[in-house]
């Protein structure tokens, strides 16, 4: 199919749709401060505004696909668009933390619906070839920049207008992307509908929910309480029922046999430990910027630029590399890249300026990670057969986002206790703060630094005849 004015514009709302799925992601950060005076968030809260969204992007994504698949590409993406939409009016205007957060996970589902049903409607309108390969790198460069843009995005908001605005602001998007939608993108269904495992995708949800929630609870409870062994318990159950149902489903969410594949195993592992390290960051540095260091929202936003950046550069040149390097070597470059980037964040003290302690170590670390998830989503693919592709792909950007919720809650939660330990010793706030920020750094130095050692178990690229990829 030849690209023409209405396929341009069905690129177009695609990639408005994927925008904003994964800016929605990022963007909250720089808010945070602001929603927690405005709201009256606590510690443990704030973090889950962040979580609230990734946890049911995350729980619902695979079945957010095979959705689209069952119901119509079309219908499903103008229903995730208006669950986003609605979700974001909600969230703008809401005046109590819980509600805020109640339409966070709604975002959540919303964008877990768009974000296949914008790429499945790309591959049915382009044929398969040049403008295919074109519309497709169009889309993941929307994610990317996506990604990279929400702390810029965020400060220009927050210190212009307020931090209601980062969540308003997708309401005209949304109404835009409808009409582009209803104009010019055609119906489509898979010709084989697919079963869909409700069950199974509402219990690993829950059961990531329990998980996380146990984490964090550890911020304000001992690991003995009833609320944390409650919730990991609850966690148990519920994630060793998911596996249960998964086995024995006629139409699986996620098919266990293909984590037999070394390529996707590896490859899943890897993305789980970077980005439980990576949303740390934007987190972290975030708050510190703003509560330590005295800046204001925009001036935090305009200094997540040069992260943004490097991201995207880094990006570029993992694309380039990965063909010539092979996705192994790209994968621990970039991880041992932004390993040595979260140590350098960990020498940070009250006392250091931004453009001595975070410009030199958000650029690495961006860069690294700019340089790992082209590699990453090459690696678990390549090789694969082409009816995986669709879920491998959608297993990876899965693991990315319980990676990045499980993660943050972790090292926020000991952050969070390490800056009361030195506050009731007596510290001063910058210094507890700066010292919670630098431990949980650390940590992440070290969950990176495995990963880069486990992408070393990433099978070498196949040749032409060679047997299919390794399995473990």
């Amino acid at each position: 199919m030849r690209t023409d004015g209405r396929t341009g514009l069905v690129l177009l709302a695609s990639c408005l749709a994927q925008f904003m799925v994964v800016l929605d992601v990022s963007v909250v950060n720089v808010a945070l401060p602001a929603m927690r005076t405005a709201l009256g968030f606590d510690a443990e809260g704030l973090a889950w505004v962040v979580n609230a969204y990734t946890l049911a992007f995350a729980g619902f994504l695979l079945l957010g696909g095979r959705a689209a698949d069952y119901f119509g590409r079309r219908r499903m993406f103008l229903v995730g668009l208006g669950l986003f939409g609605f979700a974001s009016l909600v969230g703008g205007l809401a005046n109590d933390p819980a509600l805020l957060l109640a339409a966070r996970a709604a975002q959540g589902l919303g964008g877990a619906v768009l974000s296949p049903a914008s790429l499945v409607i790309l591959q049915t309108t382009y044929a398969e070839g040049a403008a295919r390969a074109k519309a497709f790198g169009w889309w993941s460069a929307m994610g990317g920049v996506g990604g990279a843009a929400g702390g810029l995005a965020g400060g220009v908001l927050v210190g212009l207008l307020s931090w209601r605005w980062i969540f308003l602001v997708n309401v005209p998007v949304v109404a835009l992307t409808v009409l582009l939608t209803l104009a010019v993108v055609r119906e489509t269904r898979a010709e084989q509908r697919p079963g869909l495992d409700v069950a199974g995708a509402v219990l690993v949800t829950a059961g990531l929910v329990a998980l996380v929630y146990g984490v964090v609870s550890l911020e304000s409870s001992p690991w003995t309480s009833a609320r944390v062994l409650g919730s990991m318990a609850g966690a148990v159950v519920l994630l060793t029922a998911f596996l249960v149902v998964q086995r024995r489903s006629r139409h699986p969410l996620v098919p266990l046999w293909v984590f037999r594949i070394r390529a996707v195993s590896t490859a899943n592992v890897v993305i789980l430990l970077i980005t439980s390290a990576m949303f740390s960051m934007w987190f972290f540095v975030s708050l510190h910027m703003q509560g330590v260091l005295g800046f204001d929202a925009l001036t935090a936003g305009l200094a997540f630029l040069p992260q943004s950046a490097s991201v995207v550069v880094g990006s570029q040149i993992s694309s380039r590399l990965v063909s010539r390097l092979g996705a192994r070597a790209m994968i621990v470059a970039g991880a041992t890249l932004t390993a040595a980037g979260f140590a350098w964040f960990s020498l940070l003290t009250p006392t250091t300026s931004w453009a001595a302690g975070i410009l030199g170590p958000g650029i690495a670390v961006s860069l690294g990670m700019g340089i790992v998830f082209p590699a990453v989503t090459t690696a678990a693919t390549s090789g694969v057969d082409g009816g995986l592709a669709g879920l491998v792909s959608g297993l990876v950007t899965t693991s990315r986002q319980i990676g990045g919720a499980v993660g943050l809650s972790v090292l926020s939660t000991l952050a969070a206790a390490h800056t009361a330990t030195l506050t009731a010793e007596g510290a001063p706030a910058p210094v507890a703060s700066t010292s919670g920020t630098t431990a949980a750094f650390t940590v992440a130095a070290v969950v990176v630094a495995i990963a880069a050692l486990v992408a070393l178990l990433v099978p070498a690229p196949q040749r032409a005849g060679t047997p299919e990829p390794a399995r473990v």
